[in-house]
């Protein structure tokens, strides 16, 4: 089985964050990348899988990025990937979520794949839009939010979280799904995984290898700051009554009730 593994990379959590005016895009430049924290967790369900199935399972990796920052992948392929494959092309720069899902639909289709594991999130978007639309552009089942992962004679079995438990769902191969972080912590790499990773290949395709179309769906007009808060009002009341008739009428002053 060949599973591929999504994989994004963002800029440092901790890292101060800006917005370029002119672009419009998030400013990269002098900041430390780090892989998705989510992806992380996409990974390790992708590696339970590996050693749970044996045999000539593998764990591909897949990530559009610039060419400077395919050693980034190495923590990943350190954890246990077996390769990785680049999307990489000036012209997929500040993709949005239609072109980011579209362009990896095609480079997976040129890879080929069994299944599709995704990070739920990615830390600097945060849209949560890439594995549902990816999902259609391969015309594959999509499983979303899943916390755990098997594969049975008849296809995939996932636990799909919801708000009061969680849903045992099925679909057959050749599938997708996005997990949550109760899949499991992800692993450490260990010292011979840091080592043998510096060997594992790593390859890249461009928007012209895969044929997509890079041009975006969406356009930002325009952006500002967030208001600045204003100061609180604290209220000290006697008892609960005049407590609750205070908060009423600050309520009431502003239209909300």
């Amino acid at each position: 089985m060949k599973i591929v593994v999504t994989v994004k990379v963002v800029p440092d959590l901790n890292a101060p964050k800006s917005i370029d005016p002119a672009t419009k895009r998030l400013v990269r430049t002098g900041i430390e990348s780090q892989l998705n924290p989510y992806d992380e967790y996409a990974l390790e369900a992708a590696l339970q899988l590996k050693e749970r199935l044996g045999g000539d399972t593998t764990v591909t990796l897949l990530s559009m990025i610039p060419e400077s920052s395919k050693e980034t992948l190495r923590k990943a392929l350190a954890m246990g990937a077996d390769d990785a494959t680049v999307l990489s092309d000036g012209a997929l720069a500040g993709a949005d979520v239609a072109v980011t899902a579209r362009a990896l639909a095609a480079a997976l289709k040129k890879i080929g794949f069994d299944l599709v594991i995704c990070g739920g999130l990615s830390d600097d978007g945060s849209t949560g839009g890439v594995p549902g639309a990816l999902a259609e552009h391969l015309g594959v089942p999509g499983l979303t939010n899943a916390r755990h992962i098997e594969i049975e004679s008849t296809g995939l079995k996932a636990q799909r979280e919801t708000d009061t438990g969680y849903q045992v769902v099925t679909c057959p191969l050749p599938a997708l799904v996005s997990v949550t972080m109760a899949v499991g912590e992800p692993r450490y790499a260990s010292l011979k995984g840091i080592m043998g990773a510096k060997r594992k290949s790593v390859s890249t395709l461009s928007a012209a290898d895969v044929g997509v179309d890079a041009k975006p769906k969406t356009e930002l007009l325009r952006f500002a700051p967030p208001p600045v808060r204003v100061k609180a009002r604290i209220v000290e009341a006697a008892d609960g009554p005049s407590g609750a008739q205070a908060i009423f009428d600050f309520l009431r002053e502003r239209k909300l009730v």
